[in-house]
């Protein structure tokens, strides 16, 4: 297992213990991915999960640049049409994680942009 799939898999415990139902990991189109779609009294939540082994690039969220953003707007915006979800109940989050010398630091930041 790399450490993108370590921490995506990491970000799903944290996230069904903190009471969310997850929906979709891996969530592919046309436009990109979204690593887990979840739902969360009543919101649907798109997260993108950037996992880290070292500070030497900076944090784990830094790496979602402009770019990026705009693949998971357009692929959150296709799972909600074809979904038939409400998106005037949706956020985008973003799980990050930096795992040092073994142990693993989360941190949930919401409604990034």
């Amino acid at each position: 297992m790399n450490l993108g799939e370590k921490g995506e898999l990491l970000a799903k415990f944290y996230l069904e213990k903190k009471g969310y139902t997850i929906l979709e990991q891996n969530f592919r189109t046309r436009y990109g991915e979204i690593d887990i779609i979840a739902k969360f009294q009543g919101e649907i939540i798109f997260f993108e999960v950037k996992t880290r082994s070292s500070m030497d690039y900076g944090l784990p969220c830094e790496a979602v640049n402009k770019s990026k953003q705009r693949k998971i707007h357009g692929v959150a915006n296709f799972y909600l049409l074809t979904a038939g979800c409400d998106c005037s109940k949706c956020r985008i989050d973003i799980i990050e994680i930096l795992i040092i010398n073994k142990k693993p630091f989360i941190r949930q930041i919401s409604n990034v942009f």
